[in-house]
């Protein structure tokens, strides 16, 4: 596999590394939403949630528009739920086989 895919798979999950983006990305699964919704859900200063907005955005994970004074965030690719789900199902499966051994 060239080295530059291997970068850039390494930039994407960086990208991914913070739990204020998966949160972001979870509110996001259900469709576009605006920063002013999306602030207060996080329960975060707005500055914030934009850098962390940011980071998914410079990797190509959303993109924005502006509809008046409002900015619109949405998933670029719905295959990002699928792989925070194969997480989740990653992590379910380590922590029953951790339970196991301790039991």
């Amino acid at each position: 596999m060239p080295s530059e895919v291997i970068v850039y798979e390494s930039e994407i999950f960086k990208a991914l590394a913070h739990p204020t983006r998966i949160q972001i990305l979870h509110l996001l699964r259900d469709g576009e939403r605006c920063v002013c919704e999306i602030v207060p859900a996080l329960e975060m200063e707005q500055p914030n949630v934009s850098r962390h907005l940011h980071v998914l955005k410079k990797e190509g994970i959303l993109s924005s528009y502006k509809e008046g004074l409002r900015v619109i965030y949405r998933v670029n690719d719905p295959k990002i739920f699928e792989l925070l789900d194969l997480c989740k199902e990653l992590l379910k499966n380590h922590w029953e086989k951790r339970q196991k051994t301790f039991v």
